[in-house]
């Protein structure tokens, strides 16, 4: 996929959330990571260290060594979609407790995100 089609894909996603209730923090990480993950990819590939035909899905599913090569190529971004990932592990895949605030933090790291992204 292209950087646009991802930014595409992400500025929709986050229509999609403003619609959201403050309570719905379950959507609200798993939307941010989504969003994020376009955001993350966008400017991968914009930077030119990610080919058009390859994304990355999830941090977590990621090679150490592509990881780490990524990682000195945006370590901002790539840090912000694994600390969504990570709230994602407890909040929507499990029931920890403090949703609230973590899907408020994740709304924080994906403006980062998007804000990294589109600064190139």
């Amino acid at each position: 996929m292209q950087a646009q089609q991802h930014v595409d894909k992400a500025l929709r996603i986050e229509r999609s959330m403003a619609k959201l209730a403050p309570g719905d923090h379950e959507m609200r990480i798993e939307a941010a990571m989504l969003a994020g993950t376009h955001w993350l990819n966008a400017a991968l590939h914009r930077a030119g260290v990610l080919a058009d035909e390859r994304d990355v899905v999830h941090t977590y599913m990621l090679t150490i060594n592509e990881f780490r090569r990524l990682q000195v190529a945006r370590p901002e971004l790539m840090q912000a979609l694994a600390r969504i990932e990570d709230a994602r592990t407890l909040h929507v895949r499990g029931d920890a407790p403090g949703a609230q605030p973590v899907a408020d933090c994740t709304g924080e790291l994906l403006a980062r995100l998007r804000e990294g992204a589109m600064r190139g």
